[in-house]
């Protein structure tokens, strides 16, 4: 069944609604029985639908294809242009200007709703009219409040937002579900395969917003021999079919690879896709939309560009409180199990995400917007709550022991002028020896099988004093407590790693500058008693109460708190010189940076809803070590042993002082020692960081 089948009885339930409400949205663009100022806020909102409506038809109707390159751009341009930076403080899509305009109240909802409209852009390239058409309908039905004679109150407009987003939940459910499980849908697959991609206008079919970073990568993407591009694919997809055999997975029960990935990296992709279908596997991509009912800035979009404000994702990340409570969460859970239930079959199917992750983009300081919307205490616990049984749910019908990833990253052009030597260096890094790795690594663990603790030290500026305490080996001859990571799920190789014992880690992590999450942080401290953060502070903002909720929000995810769910120590001293050499250290991403130095994350374990799957390193040992106090509570309530978050935090070489093992029998071995590695038989790793 094709896609337009697919989606033919959603286009047949809106063919006649459509050109109705899209009519209805054109008087609005002229007619005057709305009073200013929300008179112009209605224009501009239902100008920009219909505008979405021609563009649907130019699309459709193959007219947009045969516009030219600097066509296309312009138009691009134009779509974005109002929340780009230069222009973000004049937009209703900014929260502290629809407050200006419209009132504080109106301004939250009605710049909620902005937002919202102007993140289907791609839909109009995709042929979803159903979306056009619902959010039309809301937008006329909310404006119709506004031409009686008394304003209507903010209650009037929220009960209207709440409703719809309850009555369609349960569409949003049922097409997240089919995009994972339907390859017809994919959208983004005849881009890859089918487009002349030395015609760089294939690169705005997507819809999204393009820019010098896209640009430039299809371009130097497009020089280099199809044997240079062969071998980035094969590095990605045998990390993917690698990270299934490793683990003992079965991936021929599998028929659905999750394709995440920039634009700009299509050549690279064509031949990945290739590679996937000798595997068996056909490509899905998860096409969830940035509405606010999915969570806006969430970093969860499957194809992706350079966003065109950061500041604007960030302050309608929240958007979501103005109808949240626990009637649409428990709405939203029973729309997704059924539309689980109804595709359980194709679910079983899905192997899991294989990502292309980039770098390189200038850091990003949020400011606070004080008219953007906030979650209340209540409304962050529903987040808590949802996030945690939605996953059960997705984890019932693909099953966590049965998929796996993989994630590797490519710089893009905004890094600098070096941008080619970089990315040059970056495929030399993600193609290390891993036997080499593997071997120097068995050395580290070797030696910290032995502790009963590690003790964490920084140096300079870095004030970390953290001790973590080491699940214990019951028969060291068969059982290890570190996995010996190369380079499978996670590219590049070059970690060892441990689920911590909570009860006797305590201490503090302090890193001077780290960007997680796309977000800077200053002087990030961690306080830990028995594994538990017990306290957090940054220097990011002016105050106190700023930087708590900041961190409250973005590091701990609305949680009171969060378990250290991971200790390891990064042996990929490669990737750090070249952060040093290229001054690129703040701009690696974590997949790279958590290779770079000892790392802690807070959250789930590594092995989060798979504990009872059985793992081995490659000298056979099982590692023992998956689970900790929390997580183990699975067996009683999984609400209670799982976060949905794991959030990797790095010490970086030049602010690392020891790394103690502290054994069993009281006697101490340094693993580093002023920085470098002190256990013989991995002196190698050292060359890196004495050039």
């Amino acid at each position: 069944m094709s896609a337009q089948e697919i989606w033919q009885p959603y286009r047949e339930e809106v063919k006649e609604r459509f050109p109705l409400v899209m009519e209805r949205l054109e008087k609005i663009e002229t007619e005057e029985t709305v009073d200013q100022p929300y008179r112009e806020y209605f224009r501009q909102a239902a100008s920009f639908l219909v505008r979405l409506k021609k563009l649907e038809e130019e699309v459709t109707e193959g007219r947009w294809q045969k516009k030219s390159l600097e066509e296309m751009q312009q138009e691009n341009r134009e779509l974005y242009a109002e929340v780009l930076p230069e222009s973000y403080e004049q937009s209703y899509g900014n929260p502290a200007y629809a407050a200006e305009k419209l009132g504080e109240e109106y301004g939250k909802l009605l710049g909620a709703l902005y937002a919202d409209i102007r993140s289907l852009i791609p839909c109009a390239f995709e042929g979803r009219i159903y979306d056009l058409t619902i959010f039309g309908e809301l937008l006329v039905e909310i404006y119709n409040l506004f031409e009686q004679e008394e304003l209507p109150k903010e209650r009037e407009i929220q009960q209207i937002l709440y409703w719809f987003f309850h009555d369609y939940g349960e569409v949003f459910a049922e097409f997240g579900v089919m995009f994972q499980t339907i390859p017809e849908l994919n959208f983004y697959l005849p881009i890859i395969m089918e487009s002349d991609l030395e015609d760089l206008r294939y690169l705005y079919r997507y819809g999204d917003y393009i820019t010098e970073n896209e640009i430039r990568t299809a371009e130097f993407l497009n020089k280099m021999s199809q044997e240079e591009i062969q071998a980035m694919a094969d590095t990605y997809t045998e990390g993917y079919r690698i990270g299934f055999e490793v683990t003992g997975k079965d991936l021929s029960k599998k028929k659905f690879v999750d394709l995440r990935y920039p634009i700009g990296f299509e050549r690279m992709m064509r031949a990945a896709v290739k590679n996937f279908e000798k595997m068996g596997l056909q490509p899905v991509v998860l096409r969830s939309g940035e509405i606010s009912f999915n969570g806006r800035g969430n970093g969860l979009r499957a194809v992706y560009s350079t966003l065109p404000n950061r500041q604007y994702e960030y302050d309608h990340k929240a958007d979501r409180a103005i109808y949240l409570d626990k009637a649409l969460v428990e709405r939203r859970l029973e729309a997704l199990k059924t539309a689980y239930e109804a595709r359980k079959k194709e679910a079983a199917w899905y192997a899991g995400p294989a990502v292309v992750e980039t770098f390189g983009e200038a850091g990003f300081e949020p400011k606070t917007n004080p008219y953007a919307c906030q979650f209340d205490e209540k409304q962050q616990k529903l987040n808590v709550y949802y996030s945690n049984m939605a996953m059960q749910t997705t984890n019932h019908y693909i099953k966590g022991e049965e998929r796996s990833f993989t994630i590797i990253a490519y710089p893009i052009p905004e890094i600098g002028p070096k941008y080619e030597e970089i990315f040059a260096k970056t495929v030399e890094v993600n193609t290390l020896d891993y036997k080499l790795y593997q071997d120097m690594q068995q050395k580290l663990i070797d030696v910290l099988d032995q502790g009963e603790f590690v003790h964490i030290t920084g140096k300079g500026k870095n004030t970390t004093d953290l001790t973590v305490a080491l699940y214990p080996l019951k028969d060291s001859q068969k059982e290890t407590a570190f996995e010996n990571c190369v380079a499978d799920v996670n590219i590049p190789v070059g970690e060892v790693f441990t689920s911590p014992v909570l009860k006797g880690t305590n201490g503090r992590l302090h890193v001077t500058q780290v960007y997680l999450n796309g977000l800077k942080y200053l002087d990030l401290e961690l306080e830990f008693e028995d594994g538990m953060i017990s306290g957090y502070s940054c220097k990011n903002f002016d105050t106190e109460e700023e930087n708590q909720g900041f961190l409250k929000e973005n590091l701990l995810k609305h949680h009171d708190t969060l378990p250290l769910g991971e200790f390891a120590i990064g042996t990929n001293t490669t990737a750090y010189r070249m952060g040093v050499d290229y001054q690129i250290q703040d701009k690696l991403p974590i997949l790279i940076a958590e290779k770079t130095g000892p790392h802690f994350a807070v959250g789930d374990t590594c092995y989060s809803w798979a504990e009872d799957t059985s793992v081995f390193n490659p000298d056979g040992k099982e590692i023992v070590a998956r689970d900790n106090e929390i997580s183990l509570l699975r067996k009683e309530d999984p609400q209670k042993a799982y976060f949905n978050c794991h959030t990797d935090i790095t010490i970086p070489y030049d602010e690392l002082d020891c790394i103690t093992v502290q054994k069993r029998d009281g006697s101490q071995t340094d693993v580093i020692r002023n920085g470098k590695f002190a256990v013989p038989g991995t002196e190698l790793l050292n060359k890196p960081l004495e050039e």
